[in-house]
């Protein structure tokens, strides 16, 4: 069977959202050059706006909605991993939030704030990528292995709709000027910045 088109996007959209968080803890690590304090907070905050509004209100629907339902009704061995992952899911969009409340302190309440951001990235990062780690090593072979042509025609349909810029899709209007910020500014792979 050829791979079919919502693996694909979800592997994109994984790669994505990794070089995202790995430019954004390069980004802070570095942080704000002479000058460019403002630019800085905004292009962060960006970065922020970006991973929760995209994998948290996109991504992971469709995955809790669709795929892993119906994972889980044919392969129930998978009901663990399952389980976890959902409770990342639902932990995922409360940590984005407190590393905007924590960049917000740092940005306002000064340089003492800085290092709680740094290690709040750190472990965000280290639990989204093993977050994806199981998704791809665990679930998406379990979908390979179990799911009929009508699953993937619902999972393709829905997917194929998410349409991530950083997955090489044109942005809506509304989203225009958020990745213009991004690009600017964020380094490779993401943005074009140092």
């Amino acid at each position: 069977m050829a791979v079919a088109p919502s693996l694909r996007i979800i592997r994109e959209e994984h790669a994505a959202l990794a070089a995202m968080l790995q430019s954004l803890l390069w980004l802070i690590r570095r942080g704000p050059e002479e000058g460019q304090r403002a630019r800085f907070f905004d292009t962060v905050r960006a970065m922020l706006f970006y991973v929760d509004e995209f994998p948290e209100r996109l991504h992971h629907p469709k995955e809790s909605n669709l795929l892993f339902p119906r994972v889980a009704k044919r392969a129930r061995e998978m009901l663990p991993v399952i389980d976890r992952l959902e409770q990342d899911h639902m932990r995922g969009e409360q940590q984005v939030r407190e590393l905007q409340h924590l960049l917000l302190a740092w940005e306002w309440l000064g340089e003492e704030r800085r290092e709680a951001f740094v290690q709040a990235c750190e472990r965000y990062l280290t639990f989204y990528l093993e977050h994806m780690r199981l998704e791809e090593q665990e679930i998406l072979p379990a979908a390979q292995r179990v799911l009929d042509e009508a699953d993937w025609q619902a999972l393709d349909e829905a997917f194929a709709a998410n349409r991530d810029p950083l997955t090489g899709h044109r942005p809506e209007p509304a989203y225009e000027r958020l990745f213009q910020r991004i690009l600017e500014v964020a380094p490779a792979p993401i943005g074009l910045g140092a």
